[in-house]
């Protein structure tokens, strides 16, 4: 009997405890406003990820004293709210609290020390390039990694608006998809079985473009029609 009465004042514990925790957490999102709901920086996705989490455990851990943890919520809240408002008054708050936006491609040349920064590599570079359907570095005039995390990519002169569609003029059908063939001074064996080409291909061609070391070269890639395209490591070229 005494069984059956605790399982019903849980019960009923829980639905008071989940339904405050609802009203508390649309309540605080409301006030935090639409910057944080979409979630525009590292720090804001940390921030929603807490909140979040303190709501679960009230509404979910009876063993979590109720007041205790919506105390903490609405505090962490104001905290959020806090420093959004010093970033918003100090530009040096601001750097600190969400960083910046770093450029990684410029005038399709890799800044090398940007990506070790970042700690990014040319695989995620390229991926988040196709996402916006470019699929070859030599297209980029600048590209910078904004401070949530996403690419911002403007392309060079007569590669962003126009196409040979538009204009009527035929177009020779593409030989290669875009494909990095180097990366880091060695070459990527995968891409090259892939597309059929052997190393001392591309030797010759970094012959041809007066490159003797492959040690020289940080990321070359294959154009559509079959040339490479060749990003020199910065410290090699030095």
């Amino acid at each position: 009997m005494n069984i059956e009465v605790m399982m019903k004042l849980d019960f009923w514990e829980m639905i008071f405890r989940t339904s405050c925790a609802f009203v508390a957490l649309l309540i605080l999102t409301r006030v935090m406003g639409k910057k944080q709901i979409s979630q525009l920086t590292f720090f804001h996705y940390v921030t929603g990820i807490t909140i979040g989490s303190i709501a679960a455990n009230i509404a979910g851990e009876s063993e979590t004293p109720f007041l205790n943890g919506l105390v903490s919520m609405i505090w962490w809240a104001l905290l959020t709210m806090l420093m959004s408002f010093i970033a918003f008054k100090s530009n040096k708050a601001s750097i600190l609290l969400n960083d910046q936006p770093t450029i990684v491609l410029r005038d399709g040349k890799i800044l090398e020390k940007s990506l070790k920064k970042l700690r990014l590599d040319m695989n995620e570079v390229n991926m988040m390039l196709r996402e916006q359907q470019i699929f070859s570095i030599k297209d980029v005039d600048y590209a910078i990694l904004e401070i949530n995390g996403n690419l911002s990519v403007l392309k060079k002169a007569g590669q962003e608006t126009a196409t040979k569609t538009d204009m009527k003029v035929s177009s020779p059908k593409a030989k290669y998809l875009p494909t990095e063939i180097i990366l880091e001074g060695k070459m990527v064996e995968n891409s090259l079985t892939e597309l059929n080409l052997t190393s001392e291909w591309v030797y010759e061609q970094l012959k041809k473009q007066g490159i003797g070391n492959i040690d020289h070269v940080f990321y070359a890639e294959i154009q559509t029609d079959g040339s490479l395209h060749v990003d020199l490591n910065s410290e090699k070229e030095k």
